[in-house]
């Protein structure tokens, strides 16, 4: 149905491939598909979900890296009195300890001391704790690469309409430029007669009128494209003055038309991937969840070496320096099973959490492929109308443009008014613009269709 419409409009889009006025798009440069890559390596916003990557990949990395065995070395160096007494208490790590010293009253002087130390720890057994953090972290990159895709893909999406707007615009402007140049002749015409008498003066006012019009309208198109040509230029970064599109394989454009007709859907949608990711991201930090708050056991050890300038009998030496260098070493292995005994009430708020986002991930995914499908109904609805009237366009412009000749030559003969001419040129004006809207309409809603289904670059690649 496609190609049989195609054909019978073919003889209409000739009409305006054909003007003088569209000879200068042949030298113009960039096509579709180079704006696109223009836009992919410009936006700054795709340079931070690019980043935003390589820090999640990061992450992945650090999530490997945070189960390496627990290692510390040091050595101190004290000088200090030496007075304790018997008795416990709970530290809290910023309580000194004495060590001997138990007397019967304060002694101040000070004794000089040092330690080294190293201590180790290594989780011996954590239930797949490992495993579940790195697998949330390699969740956690997925979703920022489905990311950055989707935020490509909707740019993609949105130079690609603009790329359209201004083709469209593009053939709109040469329709103007028709439509003032025919106001020109038929003012120059109406002019001559009504300077012989033979039509009143007014013809040639209302003529003149019209022609003002048609050159206002043609200012206004030349403006919406400069405002087209300044976003297009933002978002692929190419200097406004020289955004232009690449219509010089415009001749083959009606082939292109029929290829895009049959254009396959793609294999995957960014747009659908992103919620996708999202919902295991969550599912993955559920089980997370699960692993963080079963018990782990840990394999410690620690060696230790003292030197201190109070002897074994608890005498002071007379040297207090001697007290630096090690006299005694020590070491301590341990086997520690540690557990928090709330951890199954912390356990059940944070699943509470993580599943309930994973729900809402889930109705967001279902929420998007609900959009998408209406995008692409709608579009194939808009596809159907466009494809019936673009087989009516050459009988409408065809109609319109005999009409138009017989009334000039009416209207020369002195049978018609200028209204009747005015009103056959305008017709044959909407009629010229009613073409380059249904072809528009017809294009965007195939842009549209394929968009939503995952197979935009393949639409970039058709449209040259």
């Amino acid at each position: 149905m496609v190609t049989f419409c195609i054909r019978k409009f073919g003889r209409a889009i000739g009409i305006f491939l054909l003007m003088p006025s569209l000879s200068v798009f042949a030298q113009q440069k960039y096509s579709l598909k180079d704006y696109v890559d223009s836009a992919q390596r410009h936006l700054p916003v795709l340079l931070q979900k690019q980043a935003l990557v390589e820090a999640a990949s990061a992450g992945v990395t650090d999530a490997r890296h945070a189960f390496l065995p627990t290692s510390y070395i040091g050595d101190e160096v004290t000088a200090g009195t030496d007075n304790s007494i018997p008795g416990s208490y709970i530290s809290f790590g910023i309580i000194p300890s004495s060590s001997s010293g138990v007397r019967s009253s304060n002694l101040y002087q000070a004794a000089i001391g040092n330690i080294g130390f190293f201590y180790n720890q290594f989780e011996l057994l954590d239930f797949g704790l490992k495993k579940a953090t790195v697998r949330n972290a390699q969740a956690y990159l997925g979703l920022t690469q489905a990311d950055r895709d989707r935020e490509a893909y909707l740019i993609k999406w949105q130079v690609a309409k603009l790329y359209l707007d201004i083709l469209k615009s593009r053939f709109q402007l040469a329709i103007d430029q028709q439509n003032v140049s025919r106001y020109d002749t038929l003012f120059t015409v109406i002019r001559a007669v009504t300077e012989s008498g033979i039509k009143p003066g007014a013809d040639s006012s209302l003529a003149k009128a019209e022609l003002s019009k048609a050159r206002t309208t043609y200012n206004q198109t030349l403006g919406d494209i400069r405002q087209l040509q300044q976003q297009l230029s933002y978002l692929s970064g190419i200097p406004v003055d020289n955004v232009a599109i690449d219509t010089s394989k415009t001749g083959m454009y009606l082939s292109t038309l029929t290829g895009i007709g049959n254009l396959q859907p793609g294999a995957a949608n960014p747009l659908i991937d992103f919620f996708t990711k999202e919902k295991e991201l969550y599912l993955q930090r559920e089980e997370l969840v699960k692993k963080s708050f079963l018990p782990r056991v840990l394999l410690n050890g620690v060696g230790w070496a003292r030197g201190s300038s109070i002897d074994y009998t608890n005498n002071y030496k007379s040297s207090a320096v001697s007290g630096l260098g090690y006299q005694r070493f020590n070491y301590l292995a341990g086997l520690t099973l540690e557990y928090d005994l709330f951890n199954i009430v912390h356990r059940r708020d944070k699943e509470r959490i993580a599943r309930n986002n994973a729900i809402a991930s889930d109705y967001g995914l279902q929420q998007q492929q609900l959009e998408l499908q209406n995008v692409g109904n709608k579009a194939d609805e808009a596809i159907r109308t466009a494809t019936k009237n673009l087989a009516e366009v050459p009988i409408q412009i065809g109609s319109a443009t005999d009409a138009f000749n017989q009334k000039t030559a009416q209207y020369k003969a002195g049978i018609i008014n200028v209204v009747d001419l005015t009103n056959a040129s305008f017709v044959l004006y909407r009629s010229q613009s009613d073409y380059i809207q249904t072809l528009s309409d017809w294009l965007l809603a195939n842009l549209d269709k394929y968009s939503s289904t995952g197979s935009l670059d393949q639409f970039i690649q058709s449209i040259k």
